[in-house]
């Protein structure tokens, strides 16, 4: 069976395809089991799980939380971001529906105030400033949560910057504004109050969010694992498209010797497809107890 339970989409995220075209391209690559796990939010939980329901595959609801989190001997006790990934839960329950519209609320809130900092660089240059009417389009650009990443797609778009890491390196690392504070103690409340268990997402990503920003010791993230983190998740995310066969084997080792469980998916945001490459063991399927 193809497992793949990392996924994002259009509809609600920050991925390329719309729940329906996900839907679609997995069935197309055979994935048995998968999750769409869009950041902060689970307004397309209920069309995903209809829809793999009528393709034949198995699904299980998911949602990625992004968190800030510290430890007092690593980055001079500064935060940094951590993500974690709820599955199984009660798509219904209304307190984590509560939270999750507050910070999708908090985003937007967070993209305009970026857009201003923004605006005062460009200012800076002789570059015509982006209006509100520019802020709507990038809104409807987004479709679901607004995030960095789109206000760099419009940047592109108006030919301001020629790439995406541009627009990063000239104003969203400068411009930015704090995310929304929710900590991995509360991340891990909402789910489990909404019936679901808690995986720490790809915890050694050397491109992404993840705990290579206190350490790139395998031994020492374990470390910080046991000693903060380990009472609030059930699981840890093994494979992901951006691990080594080191962090593969170091974090199998880890949820065994701590009985978590184990996942594992591509993070496909569709940028390109990658739905179902990553090599996700059957037995992964067997934690869920599903029918």
């Amino acid at each position: 069976m193809t497992i793949d339970l990392h996924i994002h989409s259009k509809s609600c995220s920050d991925g390329n395809l719309t729940v329906e075209e996900i839907i679609e391209e997995a069935k197309a690559r055979n994935i048995g089991l998968m999750s769409i796990t869009d950041h902060d939010s689970i307004d397309c939980q209920e069309k995903a799980i209809s829809l793999a329901r009528k393709n034949g595959i198995l699904y299980v609801s998911g949602v990625e939380l992004n968190t800030t989190f510290s430890h007092p001997r690593f980055h001079e006790g500064r935060s940094i971001s951590l993500d974690f990934l709820g599955y199984q839960f009660d798509i219904k329950n209304r307190e984590l529906k509560n939270k999750l519209q507050l910070i999708a609320k908090y985003r937007e809130d967070r993209a305009a105030k970026i857009l201003e900092k923004i605006n005062t660089e460009l200012e800076k240059e002789g570059i015509e400033e982006l209006t509100k009417r520019d802020f709507i389009t990038i809104q409807d650009s987004a479709d679901g949560v607004i995030g960095r990443p789109h206000i760099a797609d419009y940047l592109v778009r108006k030919r301001i910057v020629g790439t995406k890491q541009e627009a990063f390196d000239r104003y969203l690392v400068k411009c930015d504004v704090p995310k929304y504070p929710l900590h991995p103690e509360e991340a891990s409340r909402l789910v489990r109050n909404a019936g679901g268990m808690v995986v720490l997402a790809h915890p050694n990503d050397p491109y992404g969010i993840s705990l290579v920003k206190l350490t790139r010791s395998l031994g020492e993230q374990t470390e910080i694992i046991v000693e903060s983190i380990l009472k609030d998740v059930d699981g840890v995310e093994c494979w992901h498209s951006r691990n080594n066969a080191q962090t593969t084997n170091h974090y199998i080792g880890f949820a065994k010797k701590h009985g978590l469980l184990m996942t594992g998916g591509s993070d496909c945001h569709q940028k390109p497809i990658i739905m179902g490459t990553v090599k996700v063991p059957e037995f992964v399927a067997e934690q869920f107890n599903l029918e």
